[in-house]
């Protein structure tokens, strides 16, 4: 187990099974979390050396376009008007079938294929009290 990494609000989880992109979704979803959004460069950068340190590759995040091509939402809806890491060149989505967002080791974000299936993170909101 790759251990937990946290900020003052939440704690984020790599889950080692690999599963595409709904799955990774309901996967944290049923855990009462949410497949995990960077909002911000603080949160990028300790999932990128999270991800890093755990010798991974790749991980699905919380950031898709499904609804709208080209119209890149994190997975509470929000727009990514404020912040995102796309790798030089991304996303490209060459034919019309990446709507969902990886992010690489380096905490560069790429655009790929919805099907595939990977290692992924769960961000969990702490509990106040």
């Amino acid at each position: 187990i790759a251990g937990i990494r946290e900020t003052d609000e939440k704690f984020y989880y790599i889950v080692q099974e690999e599963k595409n992109y709904r799955e990774s979704l309901t996967h944290c979803r049923i855990r009462g979390g949410m497949l995990a959004m960077p909002k911000d460069e603080v949160v990028n950068t300790l999932l990128a050396d999270y991800v890093a340190k755990s010798g991974f590759f790749r991980v699905f995040i919380g950031v898709n376009d499904l609804e709208r091509e080209g119209q890149y939402v994190f997975t509470d809806n929000s727009p990514l008007q404020n912040y995102s890491n796309w790798k030089e060149g991304e996303p490209s989505d060459p034919y019309g079938n990446e709507d969902c967002v990886e992010m690489l080791s380096s905490g560069r974000w790429n655009d790929t294929e919805c099907h595939l299936t990977m290692y992924f993170v769960c961000e969990f909101v702490k509990k106040k009290g």
